[in-house]
């Protein structure tokens, strides 16, 4: 399937795209098509479910991982690939201020409310205490737990479930 990519959205303008979207809950559908982020583009590119363009040209798989490495966001596509991997959707999390919503299997956008808020950080990095417990309150306020996804300099991936409990 053909996509386009231009302004780090890659768009997909045929009818599969639709199924893609109501099927598998990729994307977003817009008058112009189905956009998908970067992170969604480059794993459906490695399931060889579409083939992306820019400017009429074929991408490869490295020349997408340089892109994604560009926008440094390649420890959160490692974390939405080993998601998807495992069954879960994965819907941006924008909104909660975390890289992502997951849904449990066998729910998903429109059935259901996700479960998790997934944090991404490296195994490395520096959290305070009080944006640390910022992600727990807000996961806390909107039903949710808190996934906090640790990326370690092998790229292996250890998830902790973070929980906002009252002594």
């Amino acid at each position: 399937m053909r996509s386009e990519l231009s302004d780090n959205i890659v768009t997909l303008r045929n009818s599969k795209a639709v199924t893609l979207n109501e099927k598998s809950h990729y994307g977003t559908i817009t008058p112009n098509g189905l956009q998908l982020s970067l992170i969604e583009a480059l794993f459906l590119m490695e399931k060889d479910k579409i083939d992306i363009y820019k400017d009429d040209k074929k991408l490869e798989k490295k020349e997408m991982e340089q892109i994604i490495h560009e926008n440094r966001i390649f420890n959160k596509y490692l974390v939405f690939k080993d998601l998807r991997n495992r069954g879960y959707i994965v819907k941006t999390g924008f909104k909660y201020g975390s890289e992502f919503r997951l849904y449990e299997r066998g729910t998903s956008p429109g059935e259901g409310h996700s479960n998790f808020l997934v944090k991404v950080i490296t195994e490395n990095s520096m959290i305070s205490a009080s944006d640390f417990s910022s992600y727990a309150r807000v996961a806390h306020g909107v039903n949710k737990k808190l996934l906090l996804a640790v990326v370690d300099e092998e790229r292996d991936i250890t998830y902790y479930n973070i929980e906002w409990i009252r002594p």
